[in-house]
């Protein structure tokens, strides 16, 4: 089979697109045989050994795809040869192989059906940004309650466009952020109720004055950087923070007192904490919102095969949703 091979952690720049034989299931584990793969920000810091995750090399980014069945290993009985499935969260692209190749070995405990309705593009990179946006919406204890306030900060991104998917989905009340005018415009009509620039002066009272006399009860952020301390500022009683992402780099000057008297927290996101059976049982959920308010995950791209760095590269501009990879 082809595939896009890792021969150090230099960057996604130096892939090499190659062969090796077809690797072979083994027990509870199926071959699939990708038509589409998704890239993620995390393969590209794994690719520069910025990410806990050190694989033996050469190795094979991409942690989202769809593909048919081809052979399964033994002990496999919920899925066959022919059937069509996607990738929920499993290690394929972290720890072992992953889905930038014409074939991968997946536990079949991490497949799921395509949803009725849905393609085959927009199940290739939903599981893992919908999964991740499902715990940053969860993990303070459980669902939000209707009508909170919820920011959500590189909010074009595919984590940011499933949780402003999801946070809608909960009847909340939702401010996007996006430096992008026509980005800002895809995202209120996906249904966010307010979208501001994180460059405006102007920032913090506009988001005061859009919620007032509330305050936002709960971050998804994505972004960190000097952004966050802002970020903080717009929180309420009790509110907190889900930390996703990094993409601005450190906060500087972070100061803790910030925290204090509105009993403020900021907890990480990790979607490799979800077991398979915790993972299943959180993605049907998730099609069930998007289903309701009948919204469907948005592919921002598609590339060839051949063009896996192109498409990094369009990962790296800032997309509107997923970048997908054709596979077959």
């Amino acid at each position: 089979m082809r595939a896009w091979f890792m021969d150090a952690y230099e960057g996604v720049e130096k892939l090499r697109l190659g062969e090796t034989p077809d690797p072979q299931p083994g027990p509870g584990q199926v071959l699939l045989g990708l038509h589409y793969a998704a890239l993620n920000p995390a393969d590209s810091f794994l690719a520069q050994a910025l990410y806990p995750a050190k694989p033996a090399l050469p190795h094979i980014l991409g942690r989202d795809g769809v593909g048919t069945v081809l052979s399964v290993g033994e002990g496999v009985t919920k899925v066959k040869p022919g059937d069509v499935a996607g990738i929920l969260r499993c290690d394929a692209g972290v720890d072992i192989w992953g889905t930038l190749a014409e074939k991968a070995v997946i536990p079949a405990a991490s497949l799921a059906p395509v949803p009725s309705g849905w393609t085959t593009e927009q199940m290739a990179g939903a599981p893992l940004v919908f999964l991740t946006a499902w715990q940053a919406l969860t993990q303070w204890g459980g669902v939000p309650t209707a009508g909170q306030v919820l920011l959500v900060t590189g909010a074009s991104g595919g984590v940011g466009v499933a949780s402003v998917l999801l946070g809608k989905s909960m009847g909340l009340t939702v401010i996007a952020l996006s430096r992008n005018a026509a980005k800002s415009q895809r995202l209120l009509a996906l249904g966010a109720d307010h979208v501001f620039d994180p460059a405006d002066p102007a920032l913090r009272k506009k988001i005061q004055a859009a919620t007032s006399p509330a305050r936002v009860d709960l971050v998804v952020d994505s972004v960190g950087g000097p952004l966050f301390n802002q970020v903080v500022a717009t929180l309420g009683q009790k509110g907190s923070i889900s930390v996703v992402g990094r993409s601005a780099g450190p906060v500087p000057e972070f100061n803790t007192a910030m925290l204090f008297f509105r009993r403020n927290r900021i907890g990480g996101v990790s979607v490799g904490d979800y077991t398979p059976a915790e993972a299943q049982i959180a993605w049907v959920e998730i099609v069930r919102r998007l289903n309701q308010i009948d919204r469907r995950p948005v592919v921002d791209a598609v590339f060839p095969f051949t063009d896996v760095k192109a498409a990094f590269a369009r990962l790296a501009e800032g997309p509107m949703g997923k970048v997908l990879i054709r596979v077959s």
